[in-house]
């Protein structure tokens, strides 16, 4: 070594590990600071917006009272997310910056070794300057490792789970709540589902995770052709219906019932496991699920008497974790929306089980895709078509869009992708004269080749959670999320964004298009109609509760549940027409199910057929 530029490159050594070392500290200060801010301040408990919902209880017409409390809940819940992002940036940087830190430290030392230059010289003055070195090191050290407990405490400190048991850690994002007007923190669901039942397992292998409209004017070559019977019951087969787009040919709906009174009630049954699939309907058969830590079921109902026909339990299926992952509460263990086809059931649950069966009841195929890395819990819905069964399995350590045979469970092919995670559900369209998979990640909206899994197109357009499926309408995909952007994309080899919008964003609830409109519900109680071509918001209404459950037009009408349990009723019109707002008398957060004359709602605790 050249030993005159030894000095030279000790000294800039030195140097950076002093500039090193102010990062650190300033880094550690900021987060210390911005901790005891959020655990003082706590912005999601604020005692103003407190103060401005007691004085609505009292003045419920007040306009202006209501606009305040809107925008101050807007202001407080993207105060704490933003918070939240800077906590997390900020602690990346401490480790980053502890780590070039530590690097450099070793450098210095070993170049000094090298060179034969002793690390204590000058005797007792450089012994007292040596300790104080020590000193703020240790003073230095004990402030990065507050500053990182308090990184962790803060993120972390809103994830309350379902204790069920095995502890699935997050590898990502982890991400604010929604806060309601009425409760200032929200109830946090991922799209819909659950089920159990008890008939002999038969374990199978599994697979390990690795590396259309309803009476509208308007009808379009993307609107899918809608499955009916002989005797014209309009099948809903999927979460939102046919091809999960959401549109239902059913005829003679009621729009006028009440649960609590029983009118227009045709039959409820009391649901023994929690879940917050939708239920879905082949010709006289109504499917639901539901799950807790001990068991995952399948239910089969009459859907004309509400009899309870059979129920098949998700067990001894090979691979599924014995204990079954922490899920959050308001996602639970049963959140995806069942499929058929008329010859089988598919069911998919929170531990990662796969399976189908016949209409009977009878177990055909179980697997597992590995337990999902989900830190609500998995929440993406099946849909079928073709002797197809696609799933959406996008976790925090992997994507992919898979597609298994529906008689064996095999897969027909397997897209991997680098996305985070999401919790929407997939949706079927044709586009550009190809049938095609939908799917909405953070960050991007995918069209997959419904036949081989190929990539047609894919935009980055979104960011943070997702939760909405996408809509679709004359060969427009809308896709959206809470604290991001509503898009309409024009998809193709080259994919590009016609209109957005930032003012009104669902958290959970999937849009709906037909007739040129656009319908969108919000967690925080707003439900809007934007032009479908040029996203002209058209008409709101603001609503005490918010909406988790996702919007269906059926018969000219769009139907869309509040979490209160309140079915709001529109005309399919450029001009608000309230139509009614029936009530079933407890809280619900899933997307009913139509059939000719008939609607099914799930509640929280009660499944309700509503007709006349």
């Amino acid at each position: 070594m050249d030993m005159q530029k030894s000095p030279v490159h000790i000294k800039l050594v030195s140097n950076l590990i002093t500039l090193s070392g102010i990062f650190c500290l300033v880094v550690a200060l900021l987060l210390l600071i911005n901790f005891i801010h959020i655990e003082t301040a706590k912005p999601l408990e604020s005692e103003a917006l407190k103060s401005l919902v007691a004085q609505f209880q009292g003045d419920q017409q007040n306009e202006v009272l209501k606009q305040d409390i809107r925008n101050l809940d807007l202001l407080a819940r993207k105060a704490f997310f933003t918070g939240q992002w800077q906590v997390r940036t900020g602690s990346y940087l401490l480790l980053f910056g502890g780590i070039v830190f530590a690097i450099l430290l070793k450098v210095y030392h070993d170049m000094k070794a090298r060179i034969g230059e002793p690390l204590i010289t000058g005797g007792s003055t450089q012994i007292a300057r040596l300790l104080s070195q020590r000193w703020i090191l240790i003073t230095g050290g004990l402030l990065f490792v507050s500053a990182l407990a308090a990184s962790f405490m803060t993120t972390d400190y809103l994830k309350i789970y379902e204790e069920t048991g095995q502890v699935v850690q997050p590898k990502q994002e982890q991400i604010v709540k929604a806060v309601d007007v009425e409760n200032t923190q929200g109830e946090r669901r991922k799209e819909e589902g659950e089920s159990e039942g008890n008939q002999d397992a038969i374990p199978q292998d599994s697979i390990q995770q690795s590396p259309v409209t309803s009476h509208l004017s308007l009808v379009t070559d993307t609107q899918p052709p809608v499955t009916t019977d002989a005797s014209g019951v309009t099948r809903h087969a999927s979460f939102r219906g046919h091809w999960g787009q959401g549109l239902s040919k059913a005829v003679n709906l009621p729009v006028d019932w009440d649960g609590l009174s029983g009118r227009n009630i045709k039959w409820k049954v009391a649901l023994d496991k929690k879940g917050y699939n939708s239920p879905i309907l082949w010709d006289d058969k109504l499917f639901i699920a539901g799950a807790n830590a001990q068991a995952r079921v399948i239910y089969c109902y009459d859907r004309n008497t509400g009899s309870l026909l059979w129920q098949h339990e998700a067990s001894g299926i090979a691979g599924s974790p014995v204990t079954p992952p922490r899920v959050q509460e308001d996602t639970g263990l049963s959140a995806p929306t069942l499929a058929t086809d008329g010859e089988r059931v598919y069911g998919i649950f929170g531990t990662g089980d796969i399976l189908a069966t016949d209409m009977n009841g009878k177990r055909i195929w179980a697997k597992n895709l590995g337990v999902p890395d989900n830190h609500y819990g998995h929440s993406s819905s099946l849909i079928c078509w073709k002797n197809k069964l696609i799933v959406q399995f996008d976790t925090n350590t992997s994507g992919r869009l898979l597609a298994l045979d529906c008689a064996t469970g095999e897969p027909v092919w397997n897209h991997a992708r680098t996305t985070k995670i999401s919790w929407a559900s997939p949706v079927l369209a044709e586009l550009n004269g190809k049938l095609q998979v939908i799917t909405v990640t953070s960050p991007t909206v995918y069209g997959n080749d419904f036949e081989t899994g190929a990539e047609l197109w894919a935009l980055d357009c979104l960011g943070g959670e997702v939760g909405p499926s996408a809509a679709v309408y004359d060969g427009l995909v809308y896709a959206t999320n809470e604290y991001y952007r509503l898009a309409a994309i024009r998809p193709g080899p080259a994919p590009e964004i016609i209109w957005e919008a930032d003012e009104y964003l669902p958290e959970c609830s999937s849009p709906v298009a037909a007739d040129g409109l656009l319908f969108v519900a919000t967690s925080y109680g707003i439900f809007l109609c934007y032009d479908a071509k040029t996203g002209q918001k058209l008409w709101e209404h603001e609503y005490g509760q918010g909406f988790y459950g996702s919007p269906m037009i059926a018969e000219g009408r769009v139907y869309i549940m509040d979490r209160g349990g309140a079915m709001h009723i529109y005309k399919v019109d450029r001009t608000k027409t309230s139509l009614g707002d029936p009530v079933i008398g407890e809280k619900s957060v899933v997307t009913p199910a139509f059939a000719d004359g008939a609607i099914y709602l799930r509640g929280e605790k009660t499944l309700f057929c509503v007709g006349k």
